[in-house]
Order: structure tokens, then C-alpha cells, then sequence
């Protein structure tokens, strides 16, 4: 005969429901709805409250999506997709029940996410939605017990026979006809709020039970067989903390010999009680999730999935730390995936060249969109945002016409024997326009000139000597010391060839050097050609102050500033005689009148006095 759920031999009651031993199922309520608002802002959002002893409780998104749901408990604390991390499907325990976390095929199902438990709950719980794009409907439903009812955790722990609430008999159900369950969600910043309607409880046919028939009490039997522990079951897991019972047998109380359980009083075997065995964790491993859609329609494109480390214990799977997984090789989190070939961005040509010189001007090249056969197609086939640009600005270098530098350095880069003495160098655009200058071109002016401050005589260095001065005040220089290779003596040290030492590292003998910012300086141009050659003439150049990036300032000390223009060629114009160069006319004072000077002819015939004219003019433009 089969055992009931009020745990009575030959009772068919069975477990309704609500939950309810023998009962007609109409001692709970089905509360059900669909969330349907219009979300606008991201984030959480919260959709249902789950009460307490809430039981069949299914949370399901109507269709796939990019949202997510969330569950957590009124004390703030996260069961499923919390704090913006989103877990893998699986079980997770939270309200004093058991949450299935479903999450089909992100790639070949249609169908939406769900919560799926079957209760009780011991606290309430909400359920939020992720909203990342339009809501395509949530649909809720759970059981909620009636008034009076008694909590089905109550029927667990009842013995057989045991009174319930002071009867044997189950309680009237409640009536809860024509009722609409209307629950106003909290509303937290920045989420929605909604009316959610319950559909009215479901009516079920009664079933009225059978007479109950008493346990059948067993014939006492005599003392000389009694229960033994004869061993214990096979632990339910090999690690991470299962259970196990002891196992009882009826023996003869002498021999110890195992017999027939009838030789044994029933009513006085003893209960097996759980017992922990095995409860050392279980390894660690990877738990691969599904792999996202491709992130693109067509052409190459990325897809991932969650790789989380977890392990097995007391029945339940959790999340650990990746560290605890290092004995593993970790998956791969990204791998690439093509759907199919589209039509795409190719550059048929390189860049033309700049537009212009010098200074700022524009390149163009060809860019087409090409199909997968091979065809140029209208730009619209292809995604416009990835478009390689067609156009772009090149800068060709100032438009430089001269070399500026500064003075040479005060410091001979060695303290003695051969140095070098430095200068800052720059080819800048001049703006002196009336200058006869050639521009910068190849002939750059050197930046070191050679210096020495005598032998350095009598002066013995071990094996790598003091780095001397650096070059320069400020700004970056060189240093150099004298590296030898000397060999220790009785008292002192002998010079030897480089090579005795070549099996060794060299230090270096020149290392650069940068004591401080030079700050502003003036820079000027080389003089230009003197304005006369004879009688004092003039020459100039363009002075400029720059800083330590090359950019004009205005930092520089004034009194400093190097002359921009000086007088040149002072001697008096010594006229030089030809004697060669005669008058063979007596009337060339006319040919000077007439101007006839100009031509080859009269300026031979007539060469004293045209050269007098033209002394005479060159003379009086140098004065002017």
C-alpha cells in the first residue's frame, strides 16, 4: 500500500497546488501580469514584488532581448545580476528558496530570459529589469496562500498522526472569489513605477479524500533481536560536502548474526540521520557561457562569452576567484565570426602629394566601395562610418629662408686637451624680405667647433676618469672622460693597451648632459652682403628671441640682444687706372650729355670719360 502525504498507510492524499496536503487547490491565490511600461532611461528598473511564502513563482521576458533581469532582497542584498555584473544561467539561492536562472541560446532561440522557483520564499523579493532597448513585456506569476492556511514547511515536520493546529482534520479553505490584486511597485530614482492587475484565482473541482485508516501497529516482538549499525551509504558526492546515512540491520543479540527484519520490533529502529561526509571543496574549474551574437551583420566581426571560475559545494555551484581556476588554461573570452561577406571600403590609390611646398596644404586619394565580386557599388553598401577618409592635411614644414643660431657656448666640453664647443641651430622663415637671401637649403651651419685647453699633462686617471663639465651652461650638452685600461702594480699602475682590456665592457667615454632649461635666447641670421663696397656701406640681419621650444618669446634680456645692423667696407673708394682706358675723341663730353654711354661702342670710344660719369652716380646712390 502507498504512503500519503499526511504520512498514512493506504492514504492517497496528495499535495495540491498551494502546497497543501489533501488539499482542493483553492487555498491559495494565483497572482499573474505583464509588465508593459515604456522605459526610457538605462539601468534598473523595477517590475514586480514577490511577497513571502510566495510559491510557483515564473518570471519570463515575452521575447529575446538586450535587457536583463534581476532579483534581489529587500535588505539590498544581489541573488541574480547585481551591481551591473551579469551572471551565467544556472541555480542560485536567495529568500529561502531555489532560483533557476535561464538564458536560451543567445544566437539560435527566439526566446526571452526567465526566473523559475518553486517556494516558499521566506522574504520578500523584487525582481528588476536591466533596460538597455524597448521592453518587449515581462510576464509574472506566482502562488500566494490564502488567509488561514497553514504554511505547507509546517506539514514537512509534522510526525505521522501528529494534531494539526490542535485537529486532525484539515482547515476550510477561503473563498477568495471576484478579488483583484493590485500592488504599487517602490519607485527608485531615475526608474518607473506601474499598477500591475492580478487575474482573478483559478477555481479547481474539490477532491474529498478517502477515510483515513490507521497505521497498522506490528505484534511486539521478544528481546532476542535488536537493531545494529552495520555500516553507513555511499556518500551522495566524492568532494565539496555531501551527505550520508547510517545503516541498521536486525541481528541475533548473541551472534551478532544478521536476520530477517521481522525478527526486530520496527517501532524501535532507529531513525538514520544525515550525516556531512566528504567536505573538502571540490576543484575548481571554467564555467563556459554561450557565445554572444557576432557584432556584426556581415563581414569580420567579434562575438565573446563569460568565462567565470566556480566551484562545487553543499550542493550549490559559486563563483570564486579566477586564481583558484590557474591550474586550468582559461578559454578564450573573444573569437572572431563572419555571418557572411559584404561589400566593403578599398583604397585604390595612394596619397597625390601635398598641395603645396611648404606650410599647411591638403592630399587626396581614391576611395571606392567594392562588392564581394569585385564591382566599385554606390557608397551606400557599404557602413559609411568605417569609410577610410579621401582627403586629409599635410604640413609641408614652415617655409623656412634662414638659418638662425646662437653664440657659441663659453665652455670647451673637455677640461683639458681636445673639446668641442656647441650652438643652437634653426632654420626659420625670415621676414627681413628686402635681404638678398637664398633661403635655408643643405648648407646647415655646424653646431660644434673644436676647442682645447692644453695637454693634459702629468695627470693620472684610474680606470674611467671624472665625467668633465658639460658643454653648455643650459640646455643639453655633452660630457667626456678618458677611459684607460691600467693594470695594478706593487705601489702603482701601469697604462696597457686597449686590448688587454677588450674581453671586458668599455664604459663610455661621452655621455650627453642637460643641467638646466635655457630658457629664451636670441637667435639671429648670418650678416647679409654689405650695402657698398667702398665709402661705408651697411649690412643687417634679423634677430629673434626664442624659447627652449623653438617659439617666439618675449623672455629675453634686452640688453643682451645682439646689433640687427653695422656698418661695413668704411675705406674711400680708390679709383683704379686703366691705362688702357683713354678718350679717342676730343668732343666725348657730348657722347656724355647724349647718354650714348649705355652703348658698347661709345663706352670703348669714350672710356675715360664714361667711367668718371659712372664713379660719379655710384657715388651719390651709396649717399642716398
Amino acid at each position: 500500500q502507498s504512503i500519503g502525504c499526511d504520512d498514512y498507510l493506504g492514504s492517497d492524499k496528495v499535495i495540491d497546488k498551494c502546497g497543501i496536503c489533501g488539499g482542493d487547490n483553492t487555498a491559495c491565490k494565483v497572482v499573474s501580469g505583464v509588465f508593459k511600461h515604456t522605459l526610457t532611461n538605462l539601468g534598473y528598473h523595477k517590475i514586480v514584488e514577490i511577497p513571502e511564502g510566495a510559491t510557483k513563482i515564473n518570471i519570463t521576458e515575452m521575447s529575446k532581448s538586450n535587457n536583463y533581469l534581476a532579483l534581489r532582497s529587500r535588505s539590498g542584498r544581489s541573488i541574480i545580476n547585481g551591481n551591473w555584473a551579469i551572471d551565467r544561467p544556472g541555480r542560485y539561492e536567495g529568500g529561502g528558496t531555489m532560483f533557476t536562472y535561464k538564458r536560451p541560446n543567445e544566437i539560435s532561440s527566439t526566446a526571452g530570459e526567465s526566473f523559475l522557483a518553486d517556494g516558499p520564499t521566506n522574504e520578500v523579493l523584487d525582481v528588476y529589469m536591466i533596460h538597455q532597448q524597448p521592453n518587449p513585456g515581462i510576464h509574472y506569476e506566482y502562488i500566494i496562500p490564502g488567509d488561514n492556511v497553514i504554511s505547507p514547511q509546517l506539514l514537512a515536520h509534522r510526525r505521522p498522526g501528529e494534531p494539526l493546529n490542535g485537529q486532525l482534520g484539515m482547515p476550510e479553505s477561503t473563498n477568495h472569489e471576484d478579488e483583484d490584486l493590485h500592488r504599487e511597485t517602490d519607485t527608485l530614482p531615475g526608474q518607473s513605477a506601474g499598477t500591475f492587475p492580478a487575474i482573478q484565482p483559478g477555481r479547481f473541482p474539490s477532491h474529498q479524500p478517502e477515510n483515513q485508516v490507521p497505521a497498522v501497529q506490528p505484534p511486539r516482538q521478544n528481546r532476542e533481536h535488536n537493531w545494529k549499525q552495520i555500516g553507513k551509504t555511499e556518500c551522495t558526492t566524492t568532494c565539496g560536502k555531501g551527505s550520508q546515512y547510517p545503516v541498521f540491520h536486525c541481528v541475533n543479540r548473541i551472534t551478532h548474526e544478521e536476520v530477517s527484519e521481522s525478527y526486530c520490533d520496527s517501532s524501535t529502529k532507529p531513525i538514520p540521520e544525515e550525516e556531512a561526509c566528504n567536505l573538502f571543496p571540490c576543484p575548481a574549474f571554467w564555467d563556459i557561457g554561450e557565445w554572444s551574437e557576432c557584432s556584426k551583420t556581415c563581414g569580420l566581426g567579434m562575438q565573446h562569452r563569460q568565462i567565470l571560475c566556480r566551484q562545487m559545494y553543499a550542493n550549490r555551484t559559486l563563483t570564486v576567484q579566477q586564481y583558484r581556476c590557474h591550474h586550468l588554461e582559461k578559454p578564450e573570452t573573444t573569437s572572431t565570426c563572419q555571418l557572411k561577406i559584404c561589400s566593403e571600403w578599398q583604397i585604390r590609390t595612394e596619397w597625390t602629394s601635398c598641395s603645396v611646398p611648404c606650410g599647411v596644404g591638403q592630399r587626396t586619394r581614391d576611395v571606392k566601395c567594392v562588392s564581394n565580386l569585385g564591382d566599385i557599388v554606390d557608397d551606400e553598401e557599404c557602413n559609411m562610418k568605417l569609410r577610410p577618409n579621401d582627403i586629409e592635411n599635410c604640413d609641408m614644414g614652415p617655409c623656412a629662408k634662414s638659418w638662425f643660431l646662437t653664440e657659441w657656448s663659453d665652455r670647451c666640453s673637455a677640461e683639458c686637451g681636445d673639446g668641442v664647443r656647441t650652438r643652437s641651430v634653426v632654420c626659420m622663415t625670415n621676414h627681413v624680405s628686402s635681404l638678398p637671401l637664398e633661403g635655408c637649403g643643405n648648407n646647415r651651419p655646424s653646431e660644434t667647433t673644436p676647442c682645447n685647453n692644453g695637454p693634459c699633462a702629468g695627470k693620472v686617471e684610474w680606470f674611467a676618469g671624472g665625467w668633465t663639465q658639460c658643454s653648455t651652461e643650459c640646455g643639453s650638452g655633452t660630457q667626456q672622460r678618458e677611459v684607460i685600461c691600467v693594470r695594478k702594480t706593487e705601489g702603482n699602475f701601469d697604462v696597457l693597451n686597449s686590448y688587454e682590456c677588450s674581453y671586458l665592457e668599455k664604459p663610455p667615454s661621452q655621455q650627453s648632459c642637460y643641467l638646466k632649461p635655457c630658457g629664451s635666447k636670441w637667435f639671429h641670421t648670418e650678416w647679409s652682403t654689405c650695402s657698398k663696397s667702398c665709402e661705408g656701406g651697411f649690412r643687417v640681419r634679423e634677430v629673434r628671441c626664442l624659447s627652449d621650444e623653438m617659439t617666439a618669446s618675449s623672455q629675453c634680456d634686452p640688453q643682451l640682444k645682439p646689433e640687427e645692423k653695422e656698418p661695413c667696407n668704411t675705406q674711400d673708394c680708390t679709383p683704379e687706372i686703366d691705362e688702357n682706358c683713354k678718350d679717342k675723341y676730343y668732343n666725348c663730353n657730348v657722347v656724355v650729355q647724349a647718354r650714348l654711354c649705355v652703348y658698347t661702342y661709345y663706352k670703348t670710344a669714350c672710356c675715360a670719360s664714361c667711367t668718371r660719369v659712372a664713379n660719379r652716380q655710384s657715388g651719390f646712390l651709396g649717399r642716398r
